[in-house]
């Protein structure tokens, strides 16, 4: 008879084994299933989601992980963790009945199709029925949670935070609206100063005309120089990118490409690459396992982020890689490496938050933050998102969407029911201003081995002290363990100081 430590290892592999055949379906749902297969793929899913879910509140399974944890004074510090996780894993599972659970997948995969379709057509009236009907279940799942934990002395939990502890464990809305604060705060008086410099950036070396499957190469060219193995993962199109990865051995990478603009293509496939290069770095022989996978979602986006703002961004970077594409577009020969640098970093506000720069993408976040946590706490109708949208853009960015295609019904995360996803992007923009901090002082004339294409060192700093830790510690742990301090706006307030002074001469 298997050991009890053995057994929940051995139970918890075949959840993640089921995991991964949901990733699997919906990644071809995204990139390769023909538009006619979407209404059987939601019960595809939801079939899946049930199986994962009768496996993860099986009793044996509940009584094996509090067994061990009653018992964990006697385990090493990474059994402990495995069963620690295991143990928080069943019990969110447990809170949720089967039912919902299905039914939840089956509302994720609908409203994907039903989102494509309105945003195609700019009709958020399309979309608002889908939205209604996923906010409900998310709100169900959320008060669940919520009662679960118990009362909260003083006051109601709220229900946002129960949702965003599924991408951002030990976060809550409170740290949340001090960071954003934080960030929000610094970034409208920079972005004011820019706007009043006058000061104009050609952003011709970037924006034109520009062959698609030229950029298509390039951006390949650039991932495996960033040491992505496409004998380990591929790279296709679709409608918004995204990296998903079903094992350290099989990660896949999305794109899009503007013939007009080689921005979006190029950073969106280096951040889908950054997240890629943390999912291949991972310890396989964990990838069954409680503790297998990324801390957080906050810490894959610092990957992401990192690689595209903070290397992909810079001018060393330009120096080596300038020339390569040069060869895949000719009409950039006379093109310099600070003309391409600065148009790289030029700011401009934006309506599309995957093209926004630097500088403004927070206010994107914060704006998106906001109205998903006051339509999880009932505070913000369905039927007034589009205005509010269109407010919020006026008040942080100055700009009024045309249309709802560039406002509300821009992004993939609230047909999905990802709730709660959307900080971490700013999170990880701190994260990653933290780390790349710390690999400069860890790495000697990093920047000249960035100019001379030598982007290694820098991805094996990364793997070696976040990557192949997977969940071992905490994200809180993790940052301190890295950069020695904890998670601040401070790094991330320096960084784009600088930039913004370098490119614009403040």
């Amino acid at each position: 008879m298997a050991r009890p430590y053995d057994e929940l290892l051995a139970r918890f592999a075949e959840i993640r084994d089921l995991q991964a055949a949901q990733s699997l379906a919906a990644w071809d749902q995204e990139v390769s299933m023909p538009a006619g297969g979407a209404p059987a793929r939601a019960w595809t899913l939801a079939a899946l989601a049930g199986a994962v879910h009768q496996r993860s509140t099986d009793a044996r399974l509940a009584t094996l992980a509090e067994r061990l944890w009653r018992g964990r004074a006697r385990l090493g510090r990474v059994p402990r963790r495995q069963v620690e996780l295991a143990r928080r894993a069943v019990r969110k599972a447990r809170r949720i009945p089967l039912d919902l659970a299905r039914e939840l997948a089956l509302a994720e995969s609908r409203g994907l199709e039903t989102w494509r379709e309105a945003r195609r057509r700019r009709d958020w009236a399309a979309f608002a029925p889908a939205l209604e009907h996923m906010l409900a279940l998310k709100r169900r799942a959320a008060r669940l949670a919520v009662r679960a934990e118990g009362p909260t002395p003083g006051s109601r939990a709220p229900l946002y935070d129960a949702l965003l502890d599924d991408f951002e464990p030990g976060m809550t809305s409170a740290r949340l609206d001090d960071l954003l604060g934080e960030l929000r705060d610094f970034t409208v008086p920079l972005l004011k100063q820019v706007v009043a410099a006058r000061v104009s950036v050609d952003l011709a070396p970037l924006v034109g005309r520009f062959d698609v499957e030229a950029q298509r190469a390039f951006a390949r060219e650039v991932v495996v120089g960033m040491g992505i193995d496409l004998q380990r993962g591929r790279m296709d199109l679709s409608t918004h990118p995204f990296c998903s990865g079903l094992a350290p051995d099989d990660v896949r990478m999305t794109g899009r490409f503007d013939a007009r603009d080689l921005r979006g293509g190029l950073f969106g496939v280096v951040h889908e690459a950054g997240h890629g290069l943390y999912e291949q770095g991972l310890d396989p022989a964990r990838a069954r396992q409680p503790a297998g996978g990324a801390v957080s979602m906050a810490i894959h986006e610092s990957q992401s982020r990192l690689w595209e703002n903070l290397v992909a961004r810079s001018r060393p970077f330009w120096v080596h890689w300038l020339p390569r594409l040069r060869r895949q577009h000719p009409r950039l020969r006379r093109v310099s490496v600070d003309g391409i640098w600065r148009a790289a970093n030029a700011v401009q506000p934006s309506f599309i938050r995957v093209e926004a720069d630097e500088l403004t993408y927070n206010l994107h976040i914060l704006l998106r933050y906001e109205i998903e946590r006051d339509l999880i706490e009932g505070r913000q109708s369905v039927r007034d998102l589009p205005q509010r949208w269109n407010d919020g853009m006026r008040r942080l960015l100055g700009l009024t969407p045309r249309h709802d295609a560039e406002g509300v019904l821009q992004d993939i995360h609230w047909a999905m029911g990802s709730f709660g996803y959307f900080p971490t992007y700013s999170l990880g923009n701190l994260y990653a201003a933290q780390f790349m901090q710390a690999a400069r002082r860890d790495l000697r004339g990093l920047d000249a081995r960035i100019a001379q294409g030598r982007l290694a060192p820098l991805r094996e700093w990364l793997r070696e002290r976040i990557h192949r830790h997977d969940q071992l510690e905490s994200a809180e742990q993790l940052v301190r363990r890295v950069t020695g301090r904890p998670l601040s706006v401070d790094a991330f307030a320096d960084h784009l100081r600088a930039r913004v002074a370098a490119v614009y001469g403040l």
